[in-house]
């Protein structure tokens, strides 16, 4: 399900619509004196490596016989646009938005994570096992890959649903999960929320006992622990406590872009230092806070404009935890509407974002509208800060598609290439792009499954 307001409160509607004047689909950029040459390089280098993105939300409803990933659907990632932008490996997310800290709640959440495991087996075993496969190991990424098929991998995003039952850990691990982030928008039983820094009202001043605890069983049963979301303070005490690498599966560089949802210098120093990698996101509001704000701005009124002549109501975002917004503020009308509701309002966005599209760009044309989306240069931007902060060895790539990722020129996973083109534009040879699309990430997986033998016979 895509988390508009639940993810960062600055991103609103006008995000959703990329407006990609300069961009060439799956080519250059416009006006490029080198163009040609320079798409042919990218292109061999994009065919030669395995492309992995580590986040990628999923919605059930999606992954039935009727309807599913076969079919070019209107989502940002599904087989057809993998296959059009040579998207290798989609790591699929089990997300379950943070509720409350009760019996009721864990019920609940732990359903809700069964039904995307069950999803995702569906799709690899059911409906398309003769075009994506569940990968487990870096070996099964590489076989399934030279195979032909695309890669299906699996991430916990909050680990609510274990509720107060460590064997959950266990038991996700053996569904095919292999990371797992401790919370999500809101403090869990195990950690405080990247959120609490909104309010500076913390529940656990870092990561609970019980948290500790996850941190050790997610180590024994090979399950990489994920810092995008937790709090700071959690993510270092996370790094402290951790006998394996960990990730950051979709996080930004703060320095760039203050955003709490973004790794800080600290916390990038430490990630070093445990051998781990962050996954550069290019999601707007993680990546140029102030360009999005002020793109949003310039086109809200036109999209409002559109959405009145079409008949379509425009609704806010979903308030973080499934709660309201910080400070008091009215929740916004997206985030009174049911989970079900939610996803009816997501479809029909979609297909309203599909008809207006042409409308809208030629009005910002008219109306001379300089305010440019964030776009694959910006995205990039983090991926050099990282290398430079941190080496080439420890910087991946992910998008957080259907859950409010994309950038102009990479806005889903048809237009994969464009982020390889970027950068071979940089300079980077194919040794670390290869690198950063997946053998950071498929590294710090041996090395975790690695500890996790050793762990079990001790």
């Amino acid at each position: 399900m895509r988390r508009f307001w639940f993810e960062v409160a600055a991103t609103t509607v006008a995000a959703l619509f990329a407006i990609a004047p300069g961009w060439a689909q799956g080519g250059g950029r416009a006006g490029d004196a080198d163009g040609a040459a320079l798409v042919e390089k990218a292109r061999k280098i994009h065919d030669a490596v395995i492309t992995l993105d580590t986040h990628i939300d999923i919605d059930t409803r999606n992954f039935t016989r009727e309807v599913n990933y076969t079919q070019d659907l209107p989502t940002q990632v599904n087989l057809p646009k993998m296959e059009r932008g040579g998207l290798d490996v989609a790591w699929f997310v089990v997300y379950t938005g943070q509720g409350a800290l009760d019996e009721e709640g864990y019920r609940k959440a732990y359903a809700n994570a069964i039904d995307k495991f069950d999803a995702i087996d569906r799709l690899t075993k059911e409906i398309a096992p003769e075009r994506i496969e569940l990968a487990l190991t870096s070996d099964d990424v590489r076989r399934i890959h030279k195979s032909g098929k695309k890669v299906a991998m699996i991430g916990v995003e909050n680990a609510y649903p274990v509720g107060e039952d460590l064997g959950r850990v266990k038991y996700f691990a053996q569904r095919g999960a292999r990371y797992i982030s401790l919370t999500h928008n809101g403090h869990s039983q195990f950690a405080d929320s990247n959120t609490g820094e909104r309010d500076d009202v913390w529940l656990h001043g870092g990561l609970s006992e019980l948290g500790k605890d996850v941190v050790r069983e997610a180590n024994k049963w090979g399950l990489l622990l994920d810092l995008s979301h937790p709090g700071k303070q959690a993510n270092i005490q996370t790094l402290q406590l951790s006998k394996a690498p960990v990730i950051a599966s979709h996080s930004g560089a703060r320095a760039l872009c203050d955003n709490s949802r973004n790794l800080s210098d600290e916390e990038l120093d430490l990630l070093k230092a445990n051998g781990g990698v962050v996954q550069a996101v290019a999601f707007r509001s993680y990546v140029n806070q102030d360009k999005n704000a002020l793109h949003s701005k310039a086109t809200n009124e036109i999209l409002q404009e559109l959405a009145k002549e079409e008949g379509f109501q425009l609704r806010g975002g979903f308030g973080p935890g499934g709660g309201p917004p910080p400070g008091g503020a009215k929740p916004p009308a997206g985030e009174r509407l049911s989970e079900a509701e939610r996803g009816k309002y997501i479809e029909e966005l979609t297909a309203f974002r599909n008809r207006v599209k042409p409308r809208l760009e030629q009005r910002i044309k008219e109306r001379g509208v300089d305010a440019p989306d964030v776009n694959v240069r910006d995205f990039v931007d983090h991926i050099d800060y990282l290398v430079k902060k941190v080496g080439i060895d420890h910087v991946g790539i992910s998008s957080d598609f259907d859950g409010g990722g994309g950038v102009e020129g990479w806005d889903d996973a048809s237009e994969t290439f464009n982020v390889t083109l970027e950068l071979v534009r940089r300079g980077y040879t194919e040794e670390q792009i290869a690198k950063l699309w997946s053998g950071n990430l498929l590294r710090v997986l041996d090395e975790a499954q690695a500890v996790a033998l050793r762990l079990q016979r001790e």
